[in-house]
């Protein structure tokens, strides 16, 4: 699929969050002859129904305030560029691609992570399946041993995309597995490891007191890795991610994320309330089932789809 296709479906997928923000706002400035405190106000009501967070909200707001204050910003048809400007300068911090040679010689480790029902196994084996094409040497290490069916899901995407696969049988310590995976990769010179987790376990805090430990004994015997944890969330949970990120990212320190089901939400604005209120790396959107529907993200790209 060409990057204009790619482009199409983006704006198709992201035309619920368009409706929900972009007829809001068109609604609101049109006919008005200037912008008074009641505008913002009702500005202010649709950003946070756009689901771009009370911290993104407040100051975009605030930046608003200060644009009419100068009498820089007296056109209520301004509005709308405002906005596609500061929200495509949020997002361009984002913006930052995985670099998957910066292990050296080592293998370089991805560790998978987030809730049950976000995609990681799918963003898993989409990702494996485009450094595969590129010529990387692959393992797989089926690290949730908690779920029945997901050391399945995963071997199912192994043979799908021709990548091996460490696995022990359910129950089994996750640790263990990651550690028999880096053993394995360092001994047949391996390229990539992607380590998939739990997404729940008996208690939040069982879940992460898991996943530390992972993490701790890949350091061991890896120096370095995981070189990513690469956090998987769902937009069509809105508010929700901001939480799954706040909580994740104080148990294990997110390097990157990855946002799928873009293409079925009104939600889609949580990205920017995300990145202004974490300022962690967007590695990945996603926005539909097929292989190449995943893609790097894009801050232009995305804003230009959105408004």
């Amino acid at each position: 699929m060409g990057e204009e296709g790619f482009f199409e479906r983006l704006k198709k997928g992201l035309s619920k969050t368009h409706a929900g923000f972009v007829t809001q706002l068109d609604r609101l400035i049109s006919g008005k002859k200037g912008i008074d405190e009641a505008l913002l106000e009702e500005l202010e009501e649709i950003l946070i129904t756009a689901d771009l967070g009370t911290n993104t909200t407040y100051r975009l707001i605030n930046d608003l305030h200060q644009g009419v204050g100068r009498n820089e910003l007296v056109d209520p048809q301004r509005l709308k560029e405002f906005l596609r400007e500061s929200i495509l300068a949020i997002l361009k911090t984002a913006q930052s691609p995985l670099d998957i040679n910066s292990s050296g010689t080592e293998p370089f480790v991805i560790m998978v992570v987030g809730v049950n029902g976000v995609g990681k196994t799918t963003t898993i084996g989409k990702l494996a399946s485009r450094y595969r094409s590129k010529g990387k040497k692959i393992l797989f290490a089926a690290s949730d041993t908690f779920r029945a069916a997901a050391a399945e899901q995963l071997e199912a995407w192994a043979k799908r995309i021709g990548v091996n696969m460490v696995k022990q049988s359910r129950g089994s310590d996750p640790s263990a597995v990651a550690f028999d995976a880096i053993q394995a990769a360092k001994a047949r010179y391996f390229d990539i490891v992607f380590i998939d987790t739990a997404g729940r376990l008996h208690t939040k805090e069982n879940l992460m007191e898991e996943l530390k430990k992972m993490k701790r004994i890949v350091g061991r015997q890896c120096p370095g890795a995981p070189h990513e944890i690469l956090l998987i969330l769902d937009a069509t949970t809105g508010q929700n991610a901001i939480s799954q990120t706040r909580f994740f990212n104080e148990a294990l320190g997110i390097t990157g994320i990855a946002l799928t089901k873009l293409d079925g939400t009104a939600k889609g604005g949580i990205i920017i309330g995300i990145t202004e209120s974490f300022h962690i790396p967007i590695r990945y959107i996603g926005i539909g089932e097929k292989m190449d529907d995943l893609r790097e993200f894009n801050a232009e790209e995305f804003v230009a789809a959105l408004l």
